[in-house]
């Protein structure tokens, strides 16, 4: 089994602005070992004869066309907007560049 140490975890929550405590982090460590165990069984796998998939399933994609239902124009769109600029609608400042 692969094991994580605490330096190896400490160094990952600072890089992640995250804190643990100690049981967290025993907590972890182990999960993080459990994953890298199991990566490390994947890596071993036999997979001579084996296509590679690009999908999970062998379904693609259905793509339809794009169609243009209703629409509104443009009068009718900014009729709607309290504030406009000509044909553009016109919004309050909601950042700040502090």
């Amino acid at each position: 089994m692969v094991k994580i140490n605490r330096e190896a975890i400490s160094k990952l929550a600072s890089l992640s602005k995250l804190k643990f405590n100690d049981n967290e982090m025993d907590l972890i460590s182990k999960d993080l070992s459990k994953m890298l165990d199991f990566i490390n069984q994947l890596e071993n796998l036999d997979t001579d004869g084996v296509e590679p998939l690009i999908h999970i399933n062998e379904e693609a994609n259905n793509w339809r066309e794009d169609q243009i239902d209703g629409m509104l124009s443009q009068k009718a769109a900014l009729s709607n907007s309290p504030i406009k600029d000509g044909t553009y609608f016109k919004l309050p400042k909601v950042l700040d560049k502090d």
